[in-house]
């Protein structure tokens, strides 16, 4: 006895795969944290993953969520994202400590301070993650976990980094001798300090100046980034091949195929992957196949959709087989499924004989990379413009195992009444009726034996019905009870009757489906060529006949206009969630811009990583959409308070007696001052949200086993594109806000408006002090000179 299909140590594989990554990702995380926090506030910032991820883990059986890839998958995905609002509200929580030194009154202050933009932070990031749950078809009933494990885990870390985190750093000591650590910890804290000091300072003081300039940069890089997917440096493919520890082989012969013929056909795979097991042993010295399974009169793999964790459908006739292989675990190969398939094609000999031959690879398959459903009401037409595409199909290269779905029955007798016939008043009921009378019997009575009803059938003894000869030598009776030869009055011609009859919208169908090397070409690029080029060409020819896309092609119009939708609404929300903290319609806009940076980002990811852009990775953007605009959000509300503070500062200075100064000209001063403070303020918080995200998912993306594949387009996403988003969050948020104020400034000069809102302070932001007794001195410095 053997095991076979032993999926427990499949999932086992997996699961230890992705709690490793897991692992990793919260190691580094904390690493980065520690460096440039203290080290108390840095467990204290980190604490914050276990009770997110506790709490969703509490959630997930209400949820209907199990243990399994997808779902730890999701865990990593917010590793990084969930310490986000805690290390804004520690981090500000400890610059306030800072300060004054006391622990309790800048726990309350920080995190006053800080509550209200991270409350809508976390809330615009749910918001991106909720289209997810609602995207259409396959792709959307497997990847709908993540949203519904990354949204309890983002709501929970915001409970505790507003109400659990601050209540821990209002207990930590004031600062006393500096041991081996703290000096250590210093280099990286202090080293950053003087990077904001002398170098992203005076680049935010060129860009703010030439801030023209540096929005047409920014402009430029969408520009640019857009002309290089529009160029194919990024490819798009909808489902990559997911890797599998089983790959099989499927024949199907003609119907009414002996089981010996079939068995021959068989021979051939099998005969294939042995010579490729003895190629594989002589190369690399280990044994790929673990155990080979064959089938006669059935095909287990394929009736499981192509893998061992499809839905059964059994397949069996006397002209179908399969072979599958089990291979060696992934992280001990050098090939993946998808080659070690493509390699086991080319070992075989071809089986000119077989209707359809099909290699299976992967774990999970959308459906036929190319696959053209041709309709009409004309079988016979239909099946000449199927042989047409397929020819056409035969001459792009990388395209294989062109097929259709139009499957010939068994072989029949046709039979057709001649015109003699009718004149003796006999129809075509009448000839088939007396043909099965002869050749398989009429019953004419039933006799209880027993349990048994036999029943007895009157027909032609045996050596009358065994060759064509005995039919046409058959004599008809007619109506009067006469009787002619069978020739004279009826016809019979050789022929196939149909296995199956499928209709669409009440017309004939069949299906024309190919499959596509991705490493030649893409399906995407066959499927443009063949709707603008080949079949408008084809199809000229036979009228009546008309085609739409199915399959692999079908699910991705599905699953990305579902995607495209929720984008949209992910959007509105987003704009939403953001309009009620900043109290303004116009400054949404200048954090959302954030957003197709965040895009760049990614695609620049992929083309670094050598990847091809997958409906994960398309996940992976919409997800990203909610996690960029949190550091802008952040950024612009503190401009917003510090602009504020510098205003009212004005107003007493000009109150007290500087009135050589304009309001205007001290609120443009205090404006550029309150960008350049809000820059220095949060440089450090932005850069560590950022780090933590990249760094939390870097495990998964250098991650060279081939299970994970299919995982790391959208962790690349997510990754490069925060990364890239915060350069833009850092820079180009400040010059929009500036810009902005420039077009209501010139607004303000033609309509003679008062002054702008936001130099207005709110009732709420009123015990607010942005940048200390410092900033308050710079201000006054800058505004009696």
């Amino acid at each position: 006895m053997t095991l076979w299909q032993d999926q427990a140590e499949v999932l086992n594989d997996r699961l230890t795969l992705m709690l490793r990554n897991g692992a990793t990702g919260f190691i580094l995380v904390f690493v980065v944290l520690t460096l440039f926090l203290e080290l108390r506030l840095a467990f204290w910032v980190s604490l914050g993953i276990p009770i997110s991820f506790l709490g969703a883990i509490a959630l997930m059986p209400g949820l209907d969520v199990s243990v399994n890839v997808i779902s730890l998958f999701a865990f990593i995905l917010v590793l990084g994202i969930v310490v986000d609002d805690a290390i804004i509200v520690g981090e500000n929580i400890y610059r306030h400590q800072e300060e004054h030194g006391e622990g309790l009154r800048g726990a309350i202050e920080g995190a006053r301070e800080i509550g209200k933009p991270v409350t809508f932070a976390v809330l615009t990031t749910v918001a991106a993650f909720m289209p997810l749950m609602f995207v259409p078809g396959m792709m959307g009933k497997i990847f709908r976990v993540i949203p519904l494990v990354v949204i309890p885990c983002l709501l929970f870390s915001l409970v505790e980094s507003l109400g659990i985190l601050p209540a821990h750093l209002s207990h930590i000591p004031r600062r006393g001798k500096p041991g081996p650590w703290r000096r250590f910890q210093s280099l990286f804290s202090n080293g950053l300090k003087v990077f904001i000091r002398r170098v992203y300072t005076p680049i935010l003081e060129t860009a703010l100046q030439w801030r023209y300039v540096t929005a047409a940069i920014g402009l430029s890089t969408l520009i640019l980034t857009g002309g290089m997917v529009l160029g194919g440096w990024a490819n798009f493919h909808f489902f990559p091949s997911i890797e599998a520890d089983f790959m099989s082989a499927s024949v199907t012969m003609p119907q009414g195929t002996p089981v010996d013929v079939t068995s021959r056909a068989i021979d051939k795979l099998e005969e294939g992957a042995t010579r490729l097991r003895t190629r594989l042993q002589e190369e690399t010295g280990m044994d790929y196949f673990r155990h080979v399974s064959t089938a006669v009169g059935d095909q287990p793999m394929l009736s499981r959709g192509g893998g061992p964790m499809g839905p059964v459908d059994t397949v069996a006739a006397a002209n179908v087989g399969e072979v599958t292989i089990e291979l060696a675990p992934a992280e001990t190969r050098a090939f993946t499924s998808e080659q070690l398939g493509n390699l086991w094609r080319e070992s075989t000999e071809a089986i000119p004989e077989a209707v359809e031959v099909n290699f299976s690879m992967s774990m999970m398959n959308p459906g036929d990379d190319v696959d053209v459903q041709l309709a009409g009401p004309d079988i016979e037409r239909l099946r000449d413009a199927a042989n047409a595409v397929k020819a056409r199909l035969a001459e792009y290269a990388g395209v294989y195992e062109i097929s259709d779905s139009f499957r010939a029955g068994k072989e029949e007798m046709q039979l057709g009444i001649k015109p003699a016939a009718e004149t003796l008043g006999l129809t075509l009921q009448d000839l088939g009726r007396q043909v099965r009378q002869a050749f398989y019997g009429e019953e004419a009575q039933r006799i209880q034996r027993g349990r048994d009803d036999i029943r007895v059938m009157v027909r032609y003894p045996e050596a009358d019905r065994r060759s064509l000869g005995d039919l046409e030598n058959m004599r008809i009776r007619t109506p009067n009870g006469g009787e002619v030869p069978f020739s004279q009055v009826a016809e019979v011609q050789p022929g196939r009757g149909f296995a199956s009859i499928k209709r669409v919208n009440r017309n004939r169908a069949v299906n024309v489906t190919a499959s596509v090397d991705a490493a030649v070409t893409s399906a995407g690029a066959v499927i443009s060529d063949l709707q603008t080029r080949i079949l408008p060409d084809v199809l000229a020819g036979y009228p009546g006949v008309f085609y739409t896309f199915e399959g692999a092609q079908a699910e991705q119009v599905d699953a990305v206009g579902g995607l495209q939708r929720g984008f949209i609404l992910a959007l509105l929300m987003i704009f939403a969630l953001l309009a009620v903290p900043l109290r303004s319609y116009v400054q949404p806009m200048i954090i959302m811009a954030a957003i197709p940076f965040g895009l760049v980002g990614a695609i620049w990811g992929h083309i670094v990583m050598g990847l091809d852009v997958t409906m994960m990775s398309m996940f992976g953007l919409v997800a990203l959409t909610g996690v960029v605009v949190n550091d802008s959000l952040v950024m612009v509300d503190f401009i917003n308070r510090a602009r504020r503070v510098h205003a009212d500062l004005g107003r007493r200075i000009r109150e007290a007696g500087g009135r050589h100064t304009s309001s205007r000209e001290f609120d443009s001063s205090g404006l550029q001052l309150a960008i350049r403070e809000a820059g220095s303020n949060r440089f450090r918080p932005i850069l560590l949200t950022s780090l933590t995200t990249f760094f939390g998912l870097a495990p998964l993306m250098l991650e060279r086993s081939m299970q994970a594949a299919f995982l790391v387009p959208m962790a690349v996403s997510l990754a490069f594109g925060v990364l890239f988003a915060t350069f833009i969050t850092l820079i180009l948020v400040p010059v929009s806000y500036l810009i902005l104020d420039d077009v209501q400034r010139t607004v303000r000069r033609i309509f003679g408006s008062g002054e702008p809102a936001e130099a207005q302070a709110g009732p709420e932001d009123e015990p607010v002090a942005v940048g200390g007794a410092a900033a308050t001195a710079r201000v006054a410095e800058a505004a009696s000179s």
